[in-house]
Order: C-alpha cells, then sequence, then structure tokens
C-alpha cells in the first residue's frame, strides 16, 4: 500500500486495516516458524504498511487535537 492511499483512509478504515495487518504479520511469523513461509520478503513489506498506518493514525490524532 502506498502512503497517498493510506492518507485518504477515514480513521475508522484505518483502525481496521491495522487489525488485519497485525494478523497478517502473525499468520507469516508463524509460517515462517514452521518452515512454511515461501515469500519472506512479505513479512519486511507488511511492517512496513503497519508503520505506515501508525503514522497515518498519529497524524490524524495529531490534526484533530489541533482543532
Amino acid at each position: 500500500m502506498k502512503a497517498t492511499e493510506i492518507r485518504e483512509l477515514p480513521v475508522e478504515e484505518l483502525n481496521t486495516k491495522l487489525v488485519d495487518l497485525k494478523e497478517e504479520l502473525f499468520a507469516l511469523r508463524f509460517q515462517l516458524a514452521a518452515n512454511q513461509l515461501e515469500n519472506t520478503a512479505r513479512i519486511k513489506a507488511v511492517k512496513k504498511d503497519i508503520a505506515r498506518v501508525k503514522t497515518a493514525l498519529r497524524a490524524a490524532e495529531l490534526q484533530s487535537a489541533q482543532q
């Protein structure tokens, strides 16, 4: 996901996206531990997506606090 796409989403959707990404990361780590993971680069991509979503949530929080 791109940062511009994430910034356009409403806060509620960002929260659900964050939960989904954390679940995906858990599943990927589980597959890695069981030697069933084929694409190890996906873990890094999911971590970066989680960071982007958290950054967008924090920016929205700060923006609402200023108003």
